[in-house]
């Protein structure tokens, strides 16, 4: 587990599921597209470490979706980090069946509080239980993250959304299409990148 100045160790045992997700998603790595390839040699930091930060920045939340979770970054990290937690639920959307597969076969190897869902994201939203936080990693720019989650943020929901350092152009188009506010959090991993965290405003 890499030292990152400003990320709150976890646990021993937490510790021990993350290495044995990042042990299944290189194997399954071999068979389908679950990451970038060219990411693999530091799949600790570029993955593991960016997906804790943004759990870091609402610890007490258990009940979480995940939308276009593909290979479980951030919603496995995330069921990894909860597996403790009473009450404790992640739910990922994912529609491609091959990485469905493989989001159910570590939820069941490690005996994750995680539900998969293999359906489009516009089609599991409206049948949700009450989502503390929503998030998205790598899948959309802004505008269409609100878009796909705005029935939740309607309700309270906090969007938790990282982007790389171009974050003020889609922010600034998110602003214009959708009634939310914003907070930005600096990112522990990239230089110049941010954690958007948006609610909305008539909440």
């Amino acid at each position: 587990m890499l030292a990152v100045p400003g990320l709150r160790p976890v646990s021993r045992e937490t510790q021990e599921r993350l290495a044995r997700y990042v042990a299944l998603l290189q194997d399954w790595q071999r068979r389908i597209n679950l990451v970038s390839p060219g990411t693999l040699d530091q799949i600790w930091k570029r993955h593991i470490v960016d997906c804790l930060q943004i759990f870091q920045l609402a610890p007490q939340a258990r009940v979480w979706a995940d939308l276009g979770a593909g290979g479980g970054l951030p919603g496995l990290v995330l069921a990894c980090v909860l597996v403790e937690t009473p009450g404790a639920m992640v739910h990922l959307i994912e529609s491609n069946n091959k990485k469905a597969a493989f989001l159910r076969a570590v939820t069941v190897e490690l005996a994750l509080p995680a539900t998969i869902h293999a359906e489009r994201i516009e089609t599991v939203i409206p049948n949700l239980p009450p989502i503390e936080i929503v998030t998205a990693r790598a899948l959309a720019p802004l505008t269409e993250l609100v878009g796909y989650s705005n029935s939740l943020l309607k309700k309270g929901t906090v969007g938790l959304f990282p982007k790389g350092r171009d974050y003020q152009t889609e922010l600034t188009a998110a602003l214009r299409s959708w009634h939310v506010s914003y907070q930005l959090h600096e990112s522990l991993t990239e230089a110049g990148a941010r954690i958007v965290e948006l609610r909305w405003k008539d909440v």
